[in-house]
């Protein structure tokens, strides 16, 4: 389990294709704490550590985990947030987040508002996912609150901080990015919903 606090960047140094997995070399500040077996999110994704040397670490990820997130996309030398599992004796800084990306979305907008940056996204709403306002939403593995929202849209505001430590520096309109909703959210979703099959 995570709480969306970013709490380093991971470059990525190598994708080496096997089958239809892709295995993604990283280097980070934390690599040397890393250890095989390990969980850590990655932009939001949940991978398994495979790989530890003294210069970088390795996860792969599955055809599912390509089709479902934005990995499909990374190149070498992107920044991606990396988050490690909380600890339980933990504090709860973001809210629940669980590593587990619902669907990608994509960055419509981007507005300097002279101190802060306003990031507008839109998701395709026919798969059942759902913001509140001033509810919980996980971009790319960060904890924000959401605000504007509406059917297949929400926007979020990012202080100075989370622009410069985390990935959103690196954001364009025209982006894609992983979402993952509100757990609450989506039980209630569930029960209200029902199954379809």
């Amino acid at each position: 389990m995570f709480t969306g606090i970013i709490e380093s960047f991971g470059t990525i140094r190598q994708i080496t294709k096997e089958g239809s997995n892709v295995h993604f070399d990283l280097s980070s500040p934390i690599s040397s704490e890393l250890k095989i077996d390990q969980s850590l999110a990655h932009d939001g994704v949940c991978l398994t550590v495979v790989e530890v040397t003294s210069e970088h670490y390795r996860v792969t990820a599955i055809d599912e985990t390509l089709k479902k997130t934005n990995l499909s996309n990374w190149a070498v030398g992107k920044k991606v947030n990396l988050e490690r599992c909380m600890p339980a004796n933990g504090r709860f800084d973001g809210h629940i987040v669980q590593g587990h990306v619902d669907q990608v979305g994509t960055v419509q907008r981007i507005s300097d508002q002279d101190g802060s940056w306003l990031f507008d996204i839109s998701y395709d709403p026919n798969l059942g996912n759902v913001t509140v306002e001033k509810g919980s939403i996980t971009i790319n593995g960060t904890s924000l609150t959401c605000f504007n929202s509406g059917l297949g849209k929400f926007s979020v505001a990012i202080i100075p901080y989370t622009y410069e430590y985390t990935n959103f520096h690196q954001l364009q309109v025209g982006d894609p990015v992983n979402l993952e909703f509100d757990i609450v959210g989506k039980y209630i979703q569930r029960m209200l919903k029902g199954y379809t099959n």
